[in-house]
């Protein structure tokens, strides 16, 4: 268990980003929206103070009102050129494709700026999402003209395989807020990325 946990969501979001992470997202589904708003608001400020992106999980709505960097939706949220119009052209959509190459293209046709796929490996977070497999990562990075994010169960050990088969970007949860000390697992990943 990371003792670091039992500090604010705005401090543990500090170590990473002094670690070197430069988009988080918020992701919280169970909380009351006066909390997600509130937790949302702190980070935004947060992240604009460090120079980090702030995205928000499924939520446009909160985007918009904390003045957050952007959006990640899944299959079943708010539709792309929906989530476009009300949240300008200078906004950050990316969205979620599981193991699905045509979807990342639609999302691409759409506006999406960026499309994840997964889960690669067994996710603490998402343990019944369906696999994703290195093929489409290499398929999306040959075709789209957008980045393309790799998500589930990643680790420094396992990372290199997916930046080698073509993700720009790694979604990582577990692997940074669930390590003993937050900022190194961070600048673990970053270091993974050239320069």
């Amino acid at each position: 268990m990371c003792l670091e946990r039992s500090m604010s969501v705005d401090k543990i979001v500090a170590m990473a980003i002094a670690g070197g992470a430069r988009i988080i997202q918020y992701r919280n589904k169970q909380s009351p929206l006066a909390v997600r708003l509130y937790e949302a608001d702190i980070l935004s400020k947060l992240c604009k103070k460090l120079g980090a992106m702030l995205l928000i999980n499924d939520d446009v709505d909160i985007a918009i009102e904390v003045g957050a960097d952007g959006v990640h939706l899944g299959q079943d949220d708010m539709h792309i050129r929906e989530a476009r119009l009300r949240l300008g052209g200078d906004k950050i959509i990316g969205v979620t494709c599981h193991n699905d190459l045509q979807l990342a293209q639609q999302a691409e046709q759409a506006g999406a700026d960026y499309v994840a796929f997964g889960r690669f490996f067994t996710s603490s977070s998402k343990p019944s999402a369906s696999p994703a497999s290195m093929d489409t990562l290499q398929q999306a990075a040959k075709q789209l003209s957008i980045p393309v994010c790799a998500i589930g169960g990643i680790t420094v050990d396992n990372a290199p395989a997916l930046i080698k088969n073509g993700a720009q970007m790694l979604a990582v949860i577990n692997g940074v807020f669930g390590a003993w000390k937050i900022a190194q697992a961070a600048k673990n990943y970053a270091k993974l990325f050239p320069a």
